[in-house]
This record gives C-alpha cells, sequence and structure tokens, in this order.
C-alpha cells in the first residue's frame, strides 16, 4: 500500500460545474497564489487568500489547507459561505482537503463586514512578521512606505481560532486597505484581486526597505509630516487610477510562460 507521501495529488476539473463568471475568478485566485509563491511571499500550505464569488455575495473561494501555493489551481480552491459551511469542493482524489480555521476567522470576517471588498490576503513573511513585531510598527522612510502612512493595526490576542475576535479585526481594519496584525504578519484588502496583491506586494517591499534600512545602525532621514500627507494622499482611491489594472493583465501572461497550470 502506498504511503500518504507517495500518493499522486488528482485534481478533478470544475470548470463545467460553475458559472463563466466564477471559472475566471477561480483562475485568477489561482494565479495570485503562484505569484504570491513567485514573489515569495508563501508560507508552505499556511495564510490565505479569499476570493469573493461573483454574483453570490454570502459566497467565498478559498484555498484547500495542505495545498503548496505552486500547486494552486482554478479547480482546486473551495467555495465557503460566511458561517465556515462548504459549498462546492472538488474531488481531491486519495486527499480530502479541507479549509483551515484560522483562515476562516480572519477571512469571512472581512468578507462579510465588508461587501465591497473582493479579495483579501494574509501572510506571514519574515519581512512582514519582523515589521509587526516592532513597537514602531511601519515606519513612512521611502516613497512606497508613504503609500501606507495611516496603515491598521491589530493587537496580538493568540491564534485566530475564536470568533469573537471578528468585530476587533474589522473594526481596526475600518477604511484602510493594508493592517499590520501585530506580532503576526501582513493583511490587505482590495475590490478586485489585482487590487489586493498590488497593495500586498508594496507592503512587504516597504517592511523589506525598513528592516534593511534599520539594519545599517545608521540615523533614518525623517521626512516632513507635510510631504508625508502629500504623498499618501496621491496614492489613495480617487487620485489615481485603481491599482493592478495595468499589471494584473502582465503577471498573468508571466505565469502563462513559466506555467499555465493555474487554470485547469
Amino acid at each position: 500500500m502506498l504511503d500518504v507521501a507517495e500518493k499522486k495529488l488528482s485534481i478533478a476539473s470544475l470548470r463545467e460545474e460553475v458559472s463563466p463568471a466564477e471559472w475566471q475568478a477561480r483562475i485568477d485566485l489561482a494565479a495570485c497564489y503562484r505569484l504570491m509563491e513567485l514573489y515569495g511571499m508563501s508560507d508552505m500550505g499556511a495564510n490565505h487568500v479569499s476570493l469573493r464569488v461573483p454574483g453570490e455575495p454570502g459566497h467565498f473561494l478559498i484555498n484547500p489547507y495542505g495545498m503548496l501555493y505552486e500547486e494552486m489551481t482554478a479547480s482546486s480552491m473551495i467555495k465557503i459561505d460566511h458561517a465556515g459551511n462548504v459549498v462546492r469542493k472538488t474531488d481531491f482524489g486519495d486527499f480530502d482537503y479541507g479549509v483551515n480555521r484560522a483562515g476562516f476567522v480572519i477571512h469571512s470576517a472581512i468578507h462579510e463586514a465588508q461587501p465591497e471588498t473582493d479579495c483579501v490576503i494574509h501572510t506571514h513573511t519574515w519581512p512582514g512578521m519582523a515589521v509587526s513585531s516592532l513597537e514602531c510598527g511601519l515606519l513612512p522612510l521611502t516613497q512606497t512606505a508613504m503609500r501606507f502612512t495611516h496603515i491598521s493595526y491589530h493587537d496580538f490576542n493568540g491564534v485566530v481560532l475564536d470568533l469573537a475576535e471578528q468585530e476587533s479585526l474589522v473594526a481596526n481594519l475600518g477604511d484602510n486597505n493594508a493592517m499590520i496584525l501585530r506580532n503576526h504578519g501582513l493583511l490587505t484588502v482590495g475590490r478586485t484581486i489585482a487590487e489586493a496583491f498590488n497593495a500586498m506586494h508594496r507592503l512587504e517591499l516597504s517592511c523589506k526597505a525598513q528592516l534593511a534600512a534599520m539594519a545599517c545602525n545608521s540615523p533614518l532621514v525623517a521626512v516632513p509630516e507635510k510631504v508625508l500627507e502629500a504623498t499618501y494622499k496621491n496614492y489613495q482611491p480617487g487620485t489615481r487610477r485603481p491599482y493592478g489594472v495595468m499589471e494584473w493583465p502582465a503577471l498573468l501572461r508571466k505565469l502563462d510562460r513559466i506555467d499555465p497550470s493555474y487554470r485547469t
């Protein structure tokens, strides 16, 4: 008998079982997972990117707990409701994957409270975890970081397994599209998956730049408050085009050149 480690992962296609709009959402979500891996923002099978199902306000897609980001496909995504009930999932063959509870608690809280938010991304990268543990938090040291001058914070209360924490998560996020989970990691949201990925990519860069600058043990250059505020406003919705509009199609082309299997 084959050991579990020797069993081959088999994923049945859901393409003919879902609407064209949901299938495209599944493709985009699988692409986002592959991109998170490509840009060094995965944590093996941990962490999550979730995406609201088009035309189904009470349902969202999330990754099966146990698959690596580099394995994600359109058919592998699990559809759940805001209560955590599985609405639809594929046949995983020898593996009966489910949904990680901590991921459900965090993501469902935001999807239910913010109908305008389609995508939620949460990471445990080393730069994000490092900055989340600093009392100063994220500093507006660079132009990129100034986009997050007024970033939200949520204090650590242990692994997020208790539904009672959902209310404070949503309250702390407020109207921001990015939040630092103290002693934990990073979180971004977006009206589109492209928007949320763009925010996470830039937030990750901001954390890396800050840690690199602080490691030099040299005085940091402070930017005047007036300049910080002006720069911050230049990055906000209404001042510029939505984030990701230009980049997302190019990122999909990049993935297609590398490995188009995320579309299956």
